[in-house]
């Protein structure tokens, strides 16, 4: 710190002498410039007065001449007067003035040459003057010259001023900032790296927290030290953890147990996943650009395996400041604090997206595949859209995978049933798997879709289909037989079509899951605070947390809640539910009346039952983060997740890996994938209004035993079952297929080839 010190100041102390010396070079030459013009333009103007009472004397005798010159001889650094003829020829001059120094001067000539004053400037016997020459004139004829003589000594005087005042100066301000640095750096920086120092030592012999101590003039470092300690403390407790499962002999699978396995599974190979939602997105805050999160499990799942293999998101940049972060070739590092793999961004217009996404995907096949009872659209301009947006998707991610061997694609969801046979097609050494997230319907209600044949062949182009659960399985294996030319192996779940073998299998997909309760107020008290914030007063709690979306059955809910204190009076101004809303493809019609419908009958029911601070229904619309929603979900005494067909629904899920305190009912449709799992909720059918309020009176008259068992249940489902051993499964068994070798034909075999 010492060397830190000394080598700190005399950096300044050099840094400041060589800047104030340029700075007070180029202030002596601006002085001495302005003194310079002031004392010629003193000199001119004397000049030409003087010449105007000398013209009408000149060749009438020197001796008037000598007296009127002789007058000039006390002015403020005048030395004298000299006048010359043409010939230059001395006529009159100042006593005591050297002749010499005017009559060889040049100014004196030249201006005589040139009919105009010439100002010059002579150095003569260790001093300097400035001599300043005018013609005289007789009938516009040029007779002689004038020359004034001023002492110019005084301006190099000046010059040595400044340049003593500049040292002096120079050597106070050296010592005031030496001292000034030693404070700084004594308070600001040797502190604070003190304590970082001892609070690195503390945070590796375990005794710290992730946090660093406030250095907010190393900033930079500080931020990179944090990152770095966090890491720390993450492996720490990673490595704890995972001693704790031998020892447990479990098998608990986290971030880093994935990272591990899909190093070993991929080996040499690159991962890319695709999907249309990106896992970043850009927005302007103002002056500045932010990289923004969105709330996705999938995020959660694939991004740990994309920094493990430095794999490469290829999906729809669709943030307002997407196209001025990205290089020329659409791609950027992220995350955006630790370069970990790559974002290649492919670009869509309004046009393209609305066919593409709005229209074929989620006007046609969204509400085809969840058969709730919303009539799906299908335009042969939406599904020419889908075709090209796929087919640019597949270019990009045949871009990206140029110049690797044995690539590994993981494509996501029903946006992309076209492109694992067209990556197939150009790149048949890739290992292809796609995993669709919404339920697969029954051969009849697919038989809809004008363009089952291309989409199902689309789809086989895939070496692995994954779904959430295997009924979903059964109906697409039931949908490729009844609607393409091959075989399906229902002994082992797969496909064998046109020399490609395609398994299909079930993956269900679920949560990160934090075994550390979240640090703050009881629930009891937060539970308070959230009543006060929603200006309601009430005893039981129920929460709901969807997308505003026709599949959810968010109306068939209201109308339970209604049935249930029609029904049980003694809930009226004690059970209120709150309900998250978040909006959804409200351009499209059917979302935005949805919404209207939805409001409409929260209003409705709230107008029957209402009374002072209490009501029945709580609408909270808008986005809301995985913060905000834990809030609710940790107070609620039921959760509610009646959807009236889902491929899983991970809110149910969410509930319970957020209830550390083992309590809350989970009330679950058994329309969703999630119910084959948490058979501990209590199962109803959505359409039967009367069971599902009897099931919310269940839930709330529930004693405490029976509330923690089930949860203890569920949560060690979702504790096992978590969302990174639904990626560690999909991608280990895209790694075990066997790609498939065409075998020669009978007829080329016969003719040897």
């Amino acid at each position: 710190m010492r060397l830190l010190n000394i080598r700190l100041i005399v950096s300044l102390i050099l840094g400041i002498t060589l800047v104030s010396l340029v700075s007070s070079y180029y202030e002596v030459r601006a002085q001495k410039r302005s003194l310079r013009q002031d004392l010629e333009h003193r000199a001119e103007v004397l000049a030409e007065s003087l010449a105007q009472n000398v013209e009408p004397y000149f060749g009438k005798g020197s001796r008037r001449l000598q007296k009127i010159v002789g007058q000039f001889g006390n002015r403020e650094h005048l030395e004298g007067v000299v006048i010359v003829d043409r010939e230059g020829t001395l006529l009159a001059v100042t006593p005591g003035l050297a002749s010499s120094l005017a009559s060889q001067s040049h100014a004196v000539s030249q201006s005589m040459i040139d009919n105009h004053g010439i100002s010059e400037f002579v150095h003569q016997g260790g001093g300097a003057s400035n001599i300043y020459a005018v013609p005289l004139h007789k009938d516009e004829q040029v007779i002689g010259a004038l020359a004034i003589i001023h002492d110019a000594t005084y301006i190099e005087a000046q010059k040595a001023r400044v340049w003593r005042e500049t040292f002096f100066r120079v050597l106070v301000q050296v010592l005031l900032i030496a001292l000034i640095t030693l404070l700084i750096v004594r308070w600001s920086i040797a502190g604070p790296i003190a304590r970082a120092a001892q609070w690195m030592k503390a945070l590796r012999t375990g005794r710290a927290s992730a946090q660093a101590p406030d250095m907010d003039l190393l900033f930079p470092l500080a931020k990179e030290v944090e990152t770095f300690a966090q890491s720390l403390t993450a492996a720490r407790n990673a490595a704890e953890k995972e001693a704790e499962l031998r020892a447990a002999a479990a098998s608990l699978w986290t971030a880093e147990r994935l990272c591990v396995h899909v190093r070993g599974r991929l080996g040499d190979s690159r991962l890319f996943v695709v999907s249309n939602r990106e896992p970043y997105f850009h927005t302007r805050q103002g002056k500045t650009i932010q990289a923004i999160v969105p709330a996705s499990g999938l995020v959660t799942a694939l991004e740990p395996v994309l920094c493990a293999c430095d794999g490469t998101w290829i999906a729809h940049g669709s943030g307002e400041a997407d196209r001025e972060v990205v290089d020329k070739n659409d791609r950027l590092r992220v995350p955006p604090d630790d370069h970990r793999y790559t974002l290649r961004r492919v670009w869509l217009t309004k046009e393209e997206e609305e066919g593409y996404y709005y229209g074929f995907a989620n006007e046609g096949l969204w509400p085809l595949c969840h058969i709730a009872h919303t009539r799906p659209i299908f335009r042969a301009s939406d599904w020419k859209h889908y075709q090209m947006a796929n087919q640019r998707f597949a270019d990009a991610v045949l871009d990206e995978m140029s110049g690797i061997e044995r690539p590994v694609l993981l494509a996501q969801d029903y946006h992309f049933a076209l492109l694992p046979r067209l990556i197939k097609k150009e790149r048949p050494d890739a290992r292809v798997a796609i995993f669709w997230h919404i339920p697969w319907p029954n051969p009849e209600a697919f038989s809809i879709c004008p363009w089952q044949r291309e989409l199902l062949d689309g789809l086989l182009g895939a070496d692995l289909i994954g779904f959430h659960i295997q009924s979903h399985c059964n109906n697409f294996l039931q949908t490729v037989d009844r609607t393409l030319e091959s075989r399906v192996d229902w002994e082992h779940f797969a496909v064998n079509r046109e020399e490609h073998r395609t398994s299909v299998l079930p993956f269900p997909i679920s949560v990160d899951f934090d075994e550390n309760p979240p640090s703050g107020e009881s629930a009891y008290i937060e539970r308070g605070v959230l009543l006060r914030e929603l200006g309601i007063e009430a005893t039981y709690l129920g929460v709901g947390v969807d997308r505003v979306d026709y599949t959810k059955g968010i109306q068939e809910r209201f109308l339970a809640i209604e049935r249930l204190l029609e029904h049980y009076p003694s809930y009226r101004g004690k059970f209120s539910f709150i309900q998250i809303g978040a909006p959804s493809r409200t351009h499209i019609k059917r979302y935005h009346d949805l919404f209207g419908e939805v409001e409409a009958e929260a209003e409705r029911i709230n107008w029957k039952f209402a009374t002072g601070k209490w009501k029945p229904i709580i609408f909270r619309k808008g986005q809301h983060n995985h913060q905000e929603i834990e809030r609710f979900y940790r107070i609620a005494d039921v959760c509610l997740v009646t959807s009236l067909h889902d491929g899983m629904n991970l809110v149910a899920k969410e509930f319970v890996a957020s209830r550390h305190d083992q309590q809350g009912v989970l009330i679950l449709s058994v329309f969703t994938g999630a119910a084959r799992e948490l058979r501990d909720a209590l199962l109803v059918n959505p359409y039967d209004i009367e069971q599902t309020a009897e099931a919310i009176r269940s839930a709330l008259e529930m004693r405490a035993e029976d509330r923690q068992t089930r949860m203890e249940h569920m949560r060690k489902i979702v504790r096992e079952q978590n969302v990174y051993r639904w990626a560690a499964n999909l991608i280990g068994s895209l790694s075990e297929v066997r790609l498939d070798q065409a075998e020669p034909s009978v007829f080329a075999k016969s003719l040897g080839v």
